[in-house]
């Protein structure tokens, strides 16, 4: 079966890599961005580059857009739909707040076009190898038509719901990552004051009721977990700023929803501080020697 031109618009640290797996996959991808490194990257991997957006829409059923918030989202759909054939498919991949999401929806679906919005796990490790998991919303139509690309750039697609439910699932996710890292990294330089070393921590907790992803999988500490950032001067898998960023969209989320939600508005506040005060280009585990650094002041 031959595979349909795509619109890639966005192809950053996550998308030129998403872009990248779709042309080994056989698709042709015809590209947009504004970063001269990303556009140089991308035409390595084989995208056709566009000089515009709207150009780089034209001749494709399926369009994806990976973007850095819900404000340029819609400056490209402005831009794009009128452009677009009639019933293009826009696969929006961005982390945008929820209410943006549904607001995308309906804007493309006013102008004759069909959405879906799935917004990724997995960082720019997952996006290189083609492991992301894809947490969709959209009608359940689109959402299968979406399937082929996702199942290329993907290893877990999950549809959540319909307008904005991806958006939905992402931001409490993260909202659960967020917690628990500063948790834990509380937990290692508490042990630490209290004379454990973080192999003997690490022992008791990944094996009893303090075990959850954030420490088996991407301990905050040095030693314990070889693979994780704290062995690589915290060189970011996930960095510090899109961790901040997500917290502020689930904070956002939580005060409009009306919930008392305690925790997640003060991490939101604890990686804003830390982003301020020198996390940034970190990976977002490193909180961890924030907290050590202000436990030693104090």
């Amino acid at each position: 079966m031959s595979t349909p031109v795509v619109g890639f618009i966005g192809l950053g640290h996550m998308g030129g890599p998403m872009a990248a797996n779709l042309v080994k996959a056989g698709y042709t991808v015809i590209g947009f961005d504004v970063v001269p490194a990303a556009i140089e990257a991308a035409t390595a991997s084989g995208v056709q580059m566009a000089a515009s957006a709207s150009e780089a829409v034209k001749e494709a059923p399926i369009v994806i857009t990976m973007l850095p918030s819900g404000r340029h989202v819609h400056s490209v759909l402005d831009e794009v739909l009128g452009a677009a054939a009639p019933s293009t498919l826009f696969l929006e991949c961005s982390t945008i707040d929820v209410d943006d999401a549904k607001a995308a929806h309906a804007k493309a679906k006013a102008a004759g076009h069909r959405c879906v919005d799935a917004p990724v796990s997995g960082g720019v490790g997952g996006a290189t190898a083609g492991t992301l998991t894809f947490m969709v919303g959209g009608p359940a139509d689109d959402v299968a038509a979406a399937h082929p690309l996702l199942d290329v750039m993907g290893k877990r697609i999950v549809h959540c719901g319909d307008a904005g439910a991806g958006q939905a699932a992402k931001i409490c996710n993260n909202m659960i990552l967020g917690i628990s890292m500063i948790g834990i990294s509380e937990a290692f330089v508490l042990g630490e004051k209290l004379g454990l070393t973080n192999e003997a921590l690490f022992e008791v907790a990944a094996n009893a009721s303090g075990q959850c992803w954030a420490l088996t999988s991407y301990c905050p500490v040095p030693g314990p977990v070889p693979a994780s950032p704290a062995n690589n001067n915290y060189e970011p898998g996930f960095a510090v700023e899109l961790m901040s960023k997500d917290l502020g969209l689930a904070a956002n989320a939580l005060r409009n929803a009306g919930v008392a939600g305690e925790l997640g508005l003060h991490a939101s506040e604890i990686y804003e501080r830390y982003l301020e005060e020198g996390g940034k280009g970190r990976d977002f585990s490193a909180i961890v020697t924030d907290i050590r650094r202000r436990s030693s002041e104090g």
